[in-house]
C-alpha cells in the first residue's frame, strides 16, 4: 500500500489581480501543475524538506481564477502565478477555511490591501504619465520616406563600389601589375560619381537624419575628395601612378562591408558576421588607406611646385607667391591627424559593437 504523500513548503502573496506561489523544491523535474474546477493541482519530483523526492499537493481557491497557470522553475524554487477572474482582495488563499499545514505566507512579497493598492494606483500614475510623455512627442510624417532614402542611398552607394572592386579585381587578375597604371581612366568616373554622393553623409549628420557625429564624416569625405579631385583629377602626370590602385583599392573594400551595415540597420536588421566585418576590417585598411593617400601627396608636391599650378601670387608691395605644394606639405600633416581621430573614433565604435556585453544581476 502507498503511503502518504509528501507535501513540499508552500509560500503564497497576492495582488488584486494575481496570485504567486512560490514552492520550496529544488533541482524539479517533470512539473505538473493544472487548474481545474478552480482546483490547482501540483505534483513535481524534486528535492525538498524530505529529501528527493514525488511532492505534490491541491489548493481550491476562494474565488475562481484563470485556468492557465504560469510556471518558472529556477535551481531553487518554482514559482506559480495565477490570475483572478476578478479584481480585488481575497481575505484568505483558500476555500477552506483552516489554512493547510504546508501553506505559509510568503513575506518576501507580501502587502496588506492598502499598500497593494498603493502599489497599483502608482503603476497606474505611472502608465499614465508614460502615456502623457508619449503623446507630448511629436510623430514624424516623414520617417518611412527618411527610411526610404537612406535605404537607397546606402544601397547604391554599395553598388557603386561593389563594382569598383570587382572591376579592378578582374583586371588585375587578367593585366597583373599592368592594371596599376590605367587605374584612373578605367575606374575614376564611378569613384566621381560615388564620392560626390557621398557629400550627403555631411548633409545627413549636419541635419540629424542619421546619429553619426559630424567631425569625422567630413573629415574622411572632404579628405578623399581632395585627394580624388585636386591632386589626381587635377594632374594628368598622377593619373598613371601605380599608388591610384591601393588608394582607390583600400577605399572600395571598406565601403563593401559599411554600407551594407547601414542598409540593414535601417530596417532594424542586424547580421553578426556583418557587423564584425564592418567594425573590423578597417583596422587594418584604414591606416593602408592613409598612407596611400599620403604617398599620393609626396608624389605630386614635386609636380605642383614644377608646374605652379594652384599656387597664389599676392599683388604688391608683399609682391610674394603662396606655393600649392606647401600647402600640400601641411596638408600632409593633418591628413595623420585626421586618420588619428577617425581610428579613434571608430575603436570606440568597434567597443561599442563588439565589446563584452555586462551581464545583469540575477
Amino acid at each position: 500500500m502507498a503511503g502518504p504523500s509528501l507535501r513540499p513548503h508552500v509560500h503564497w502573496a497576492q495582488r488584486h489581480r494575481e496570485l504567486y506561489l512560490r514552492v520550496e523544491l529544488s533541482d524539479v523535474r517533470n512539473p505538473d501543475i493544472t487548474i481545474t474546477d478552480n482546483v490547482l493541482h501540483f505534483r513535481a519530483q524534486g528535492h525538498g524538506a524530505k529529501g528527493d523526492n514525488i511532492y505534490e499537493f491541491q489548493i481550491e481557491f476562494l474565488e475562481p481564477v484563470e485556468p492557465k497557470p504560469v510556471c518558472r522553475v529556477t535551481q531553487r524554487q518554482l514559482n506559480i502565478t495565477v490570475q483572478k477572474k476578478e479584481s480585488n482582495w481575497w481575505e484568505r488563499l483558500t476555500k477552506q477555511e483552516k489554512r493547510p499545514l504546508f501553506l505559509a505566507p510568503d513575506f518576501d512579497r507580501w502587502l496588506d490591501e492598502s499598500d497593494a493598492e498603493m502599489e497599483l494606483r502608482e503603476k497606474e500614475e505611472e502608465k499614465i504619465s508614460k502615456m502623457k510623455i508619449e503623446s507630448r512627442v511629436p510623430k514624424d510624417p516623414f520617417k518611412h520616406l527618411k527610411k526610404g532614402y537612406l535605404i537607397m542611398y546606402n544601397l547604391v552607394q554599395f553598388l557603386g563600389f561593389s563594382w569598383i572592386f570587382v572591376n579592378m579585381t578582374v583586371r588585375l587578375f587578367i593585366l597583373g601589375k599592368d592594371s596599376f597604371y590605367d587605374t584612373f581612366h578605367t575606374i575614376s568616373d564611378m569613384m566621381y560619381f560615388c564620392q560626390t554622393l557621398a557629400l550627403m553623409e555631411v548633409v545627413n549628420s549636419l541635419i540629424g537624419l542619421v546619429r553619426s557625429p559630424l567631425i569625422p564624416a567630413i573629415i574622411q569625405v572632404f579628405g578623399r575628395n581632395f585627394i580624388l579631385f585636386v591632386v589626381l583629377g587635377s594632374l594628368e602626370e598622377m593619373q598613371s601612378k601605380a599608388v591610384v590602385f591601393f588608394v582607390f583599392y583600400f577605399w572600395s573594400i571598406i565601403e563593401l562591408f559599411r554600407y551594407p551595415y547601414y542598409m540593414l540597420s535601417c530596417i532594424g536588421i542586424e547580421w553578426k558576421p556583418l557587423t564584425w566585418l564592418r567594425y573590423t576590417t578597417w583596422i587594418p585598411l584604414y591606416p593602408l588607406g592613409g598612407l596611400a593617400e599620403a604617398v599620393c601627396l609626396i608624389q605630386s608636391i614635386p609636380i605642383f611646385s614644377e608646374t605652379g599650378k594652384f599656387s597664389l601670387g599676392l599683388p604688391n608691395p608683399l609682391n610674394v607667391t603662396i606655393q600649392f605644394s606647401f600647402l600640400l606639405q601641411l596638408y600632409l600633416i593633418a591628413l595623420f591627424l585626421g586618420v588619428f581621430v577617425n581610428f579613434r573614433y571608430l575603436y570606440k565604435q568597434r567597443k561599442q559593437h563588439l565589446g563584452p556585453k555586462k551581464r545583469k544581476m540575477k
